[in-house]
């Protein structure tokens, strides 16, 4: 897609994370199912809550700047799922995999917290400020996710320490 200004840029950048948002949906979806933590999965469907919400907010944003999502064919998530399916049969400790799955979705994460903020700001140049609002909100989406998943790491790092001092 030939961008020729900053308004087709940002249609650009928010239909690519709108595409982003529906794929995360469908690997954290893929995750939870091979999560055997209950705490886990239960986080990881939270998650799904919550893309599915910011969904309606980046579709909300289009309707506020009066444009449709562009299709894109972005392959980052493919390669991701192909990757992650060949490193999730290599391990066979159930609190080692149970990080790994905490792992890649806090990777996930981190790459849609990157493509909001730079959103954000782009809504902020083009004097959008109710969608930059909007986007904004799905950005502190991303990083409290991020935050509760490095906690919920650590929680489990603890735990399998402390069992193995107590051992």
């Amino acid at each position: 897609m030939p961008v020729k200004n900053l308004r087709e840029l940002f249609v650009m950048l928010l239909s690519d994370a709108r595409q982003n948002t529906e794929r995360s949906v469908k690997i954290i979806q893929e995750i939870s199912q091979q999560a055997q933590d209950p705490d886990v999965k239960e986080a990881l469907e939270s998650r799904i809550w919550i893309a599915e919400k910011d969904l309606s907010a980046i579709d909300r944003c289009f309707q506020l700047i009066g444009e449709r999502p562009v299709q894109l064919s972005g392959r980052l998530e493919e390669v991701f799922v192909e990757d992650f399916r060949k490193e999730l049969v290599e391990i066979q400790n159930p609190v080692a995999k149970t990080i790994f799955f905490l792992t890649k979705a806090s990777r996930l994460s981190h790459l849609r917290a990157a493509e909001y903020e730079a959103l954000v700001e782009a809504a902020d140049l083009s004097g959008h400020y109710a969608v930059g609002l909007l986007l904004e909100g799905c950005l502190a989406d991303k990083l409290v996710f991020i935050e509760r998943t490095r906690r919920l790491i650590r929680g489990l790092a603890t735990t399998k320490i402390a069992a193995r001092a107590g051992a």
